[in-house]
C-alpha cells in the first residue's frame, strides 16, 4: 500500500513539474529571436529613436504563460522590453484557435492546437471548450497586469482614455499603453450576442479570420476562398456601429473586397507583408493593399520571414521602403506579429535597430515618425469610440 501511494505521489509530482515546464519549452521553440550580435545604432539614429512614439498593431503575448511585468528570457514582448524599446502603444491580440499542421496554403477548421495549450498552461476549465472564454481569459490577464502596475501599463478602450494616456507620458516615459484585439471572430462561438461580452472585456480591434475559414467568411489560408457570409456581414455591421476597428489580416482576398465594398469605416491589416517585396502565400496582392490604403486604412508591416522574406532590420526596412513607393508613408505602420509563433531577428527592446535600418534605406525622419507610430496613434484617436 505504501509503495502504491509512493508511486502515485511520484507520478503526481512528475506531472506537476511537466505542466510547469512544458509551456516554457513550447514557447522557446516557437517564439525565437535568432542569435545575433547587437544591431549597430548610430548616434543620429539613437537620437531620432529616442524621440519617437512607437506603436505596434499585433502581439500574441497574452497566449503564453509569462508574467508580462517581468523581463523574460523567452519570447519577444514584455513590459520591461517595451519600455527599453521606447514603445508607446502595444496592441495585445488574443488567439483562440489554431489548426494542427498550420500552414499558409490550406487549413481546415477540424483541429485545434490551442485546446492542449489551455490545459497544459492550466487555464480555467471554462476556457477548454469555449473560444469566447479563451478571449475573455486573455483580456483578464492584460487587465490584471495593468492593475498590478498602473504606473507601467494602462489599457485603453476609447479616444478619451487614449488621449489621457498619451498626455501622461513625458519624454518617452510613463505607462505603456495597451489595446486589446482579437485574431479571428470564431471567438464569438457562433453567437453575435457574445460580442457584448468581448466588448465589455475591452476588445476594440477585431480580426475576422485567422488560419482557417470560419462562420464569418474565408481565410487567406483556408479551403474555400469565400467572401463574407451573411453572419460575417452582420458582425461587421455591429462592430462598426459600436466604433470598433476591423482587422483584415489573414482574410481571403474576397473577404477583403467584400469588406471594402460594405464598410463605412477604414480597416487595418494589422500584420502582413507586401507581395511585390516578398511574394509568399501570406501576402495578398498589392492591388488589394492599394484599395485598403485608398479607404483610409493602415497596413502593419511584420518582421517574420513569410511577411518580409528577410527578417533582418535591413530586410524589414526594404519592405517598408517598397510600401512607401506603393502606398505612401501615411498608409504604413508596424505589425510585428511578436509572440505569434514567429522567428524574428530583433525583439521589441531592439527597435532602435529598425530605426537605423530605415535611415540607411533613405527613409526621411518625418516618414519614420509616422510609420513607427504616429500613423497608428492618429488612426486610433480618430477611429476608437
Amino acid at each position: 500500500m505504501r509503495i502504491a501511494l509512493l508511486i502515485v505521489i511520484v507520478l503526481a509530482a512528475a506531472l506537476g513539474i511537466g505542466l510547469t515546464l512544458a509551456p516554457g519549452i513550447v514557447e522557446r521553440g516557437m517564439n525565437r529571436v535568432v542569435p545575433h550580435a547587437p544591431w549597430a545604432v548610430s548616434e543620429a539614429a539613437r537620437t531620432l529613436h529616442d524621440t519617437l512614439r512607437i506603436a505596434d498593431w499585433h502581439s500574441d503575448s497574452l497566449l503564453w504563460d509569462r508574467d508580462l511585468l517581468v523581463a523574460g528570457s523567452r519570447g519577444h514582448v514584455d513590459v520591461p522590453r517595451l519600455e527599453h524599446g521606447r514603445v508607446t502603444l502595444q496592441v495585445f491580440t488574443a488567439v483562440t484557435k489554431s489548426p494542427a499542421g498550420q500552414n499558409y496554403e490550406r487549413n481546415s477548421a477540424d483541429s485545434d492546437n490551442i485546446t492542449l495549450l489551455t490545459v497544459v498552461q492550466q487555464w480555467p476549465v471554462r476556457t477548454w471548450k469555449s473560444l469566447t472564454e479563451r478571449a475573455l481569459h486573455q483580456a483578464e490577464r492584460l487587465h490584471d497586469f495593468a492593475a498590478r502596475a498602473p504606473d507601467r501599463l494602462v489599457v485603453v478602450t476609447d479616444r478619451a482614455s487614449l488621449a489621457r494616456a498619451l498626455a501622461a507620458r513625458s519624454d518617452g516615459a510613463g505607462p505603456v499603453i495597451g489595446v486589446l484585439g482579437i485574431e479571428g471572430m470564431h471567438a464569438l462561438d457562433g453567437e453575435l450576442a457574445n460580442l457584448d461580452r468581448l466588448w465589455a472585456a475591452g476588445y476594440r480591434i477585431f480580426g475576422l479570420t485567422h488560419f482557417f475559414d470560419n462562420a464569418l467568411g474565408g481565410s487567406l489560408h483556408g479551403t474555400s476562398g469565400a467572401g463574407l457570409t451573411d453572419f460575417g456581414r452582420a458582425v461587421v455591421t455591429e462592430i462598426e456601429r459600436r466604433g470598433g476597428i476591423v482587422d483584415l489580416a489573414h482574410a481571403s482576398p474576397q473577404v477583403v473586397e467584400d469588406l471594402l465594398a460594405m464598410s463605412s469605416r477604414p480597416p487595418i491589416i494589422s500584420h502582413t507583408g507586401l507581395a511585390g517585396a516578398c511574394a509568399t502565400p501570406r501576402n495578398i496582392p498589392d492591388a488589394l493593399m492599394q484599395q485598403v490604403a485608398a479607404k483610409g486604412g493602415l497596413i502593419g508591416i511584420g518582421y517574420w520571414d513569410a511577411a518580409v522574406c528577410d527578417i533582418s532590420p535591413a530586410g524589414v526596412a526594404r519592405s517598408i521602403a517598397y510600401g512607401i513607393d506603393l502606398l505612401g508613408a501615411d498608409a504604413l505602420s508596424l505589425g510585428s506579429d511578436y509572440d505569434g509563433a514567429t522567428e524574428v531577428a530583433f525583439d521589441t527592446s531592439e527597435l532602435a535597430g529598425l530605426t537605423q535600418a530605415l535611415l540607411d534605406a533613405g527613409v526621411d525622419a518625418s516618414s519614420i515618425r509616422g510609420i513607427m507610430g504616429e500613423n497608428t496613434l492618429a488612426f486610433l484617436l480618430a477611429q476608437l469610440p
